[in-house]
């Protein structure tokens, strides 16, 4: 059994290595101008042990995303569920801040977004991720007692908030920043739906 842990601690490590890796390069030169040999060299590891890990070289931002959905699900788990409405744009706000190592690291994930247009693998994998993530907190919210459609309306409205104000501020830096995007775009979504009240 503790063999069995150690390997799995071994190939968790491997793993955020190679994604730290590819988040890096993808910061540092766009998601098209890094191949996955590229991956591999910045993460010590073969070629081949990359492949293992990940089938393209867009699949080894996965890790990093979904730490990020991880973060936005504990953090809603917290607010209270009669309440939603009022206590999500702060906890947006929370999970959006900016900064090393608080919330999601924005800027390196820039090049990442910005190549959501042009990537269909990369587009694939973001949208993956959010899909898996409203799931999730669909779950996380009925166990709090928020009846099904209400949980399913309350977890698309919050994710999709999260994802266009992401989109968004990737499409145009220059502009407001992601929390507020994000908080604006679930004011405006939520505007309608009697559940989150």
């Amino acid at each position: 059994m503790e063999t069995s842990t150690l390997t799995e601690r071994r190939k968790a490590a491997t793993e955020r290595d190679i994604a730290s890796a590819a988040a890096a390069l993808f910061a540092e030169q766009s998601v098209a101008g890094v191949t996955a040999e590229q991956i591999a060299a910045r993460a010590g590891v073969s070629v081949r042990t990359f492949y293992r890990y990940f089938a393209r070289k867009e699949d080894a931002i996965t890790p990093i995303l979904t730490i990020g959905a991880q973060r936005w699900q504990e953090a809603l788990a917290q607010v209270d569920a009669r309440a939603l409405r009022e206590q999500v744009p702060a906890v947006i706000e929370s999970q959006l801040i900016e900064g090393e190592g608080q919330g999601l690291e924005l800027e390196t994930m820039l090049s990442v977004l910005r190549g959501l247009e042009d990537d269909a693998a990369l587009r694939d994998v973001w949208l993956r991720v959010n899909d898996d993530s409203e799931r999730r907190l669909r779950v996380i919210l009925q166990e709090r007692g928020v009846a099904e459609w209400d949980a399913r309306l309350a977890a698309a409205v919050a994710t999709d908030a999260v994802r266009v104000g992401l989109e968004q501020w990737a499409a145009d830096p220059e502009g407001p920043r992601p929390a507020a995007r994000a908080v604006a775009a679930f004011r405006a979504m939520s505007a309608s739906l009697h559940g989150l009240d």
